[in-house]
């Protein structure tokens, strides 16, 4: 088995590393999501298996775990759209 990541400095980088990859891979449906803002509705499984993926390679015991993901989501998916036309802008 893997070790687990225990540096929050490398957990960040693997969150957003597995965001960047959900989004490459689902370019669409960001763009709908953001252009309609349902992104987070639109993309709930996708990003659900991400984080799933996440919690299997990082420490419980890292603090503040969960909201690494999530920060990663705004800053990797979100902040990244800007140039999508969005009421939500």
């Amino acid at each position: 088995m893997a070790r687990l990541v225990e540096n929050p400095d490398l957990a960040f980088r693997l969150a957003r590393a597995i965001v960047s990859d959900v989004a490459l891979y689902n370019q669409s449906k960001v763009e709908e999501g953001i252009k309609n803002d349902t992104i987070f509705t639109l993309m709930a499984e996708e990003l659900d298996e991400g984080r799933e993926h996440f919690y299997t390679r990082v420490s419980p015991d890292l603090v503040n775990r969960e909201h690494m993901y999530e920060r990663a989501i705004v800053d990797v998916m979100i902040k990244q759209a800007g140039k999508i036309e969005s009421s939500i802008w």
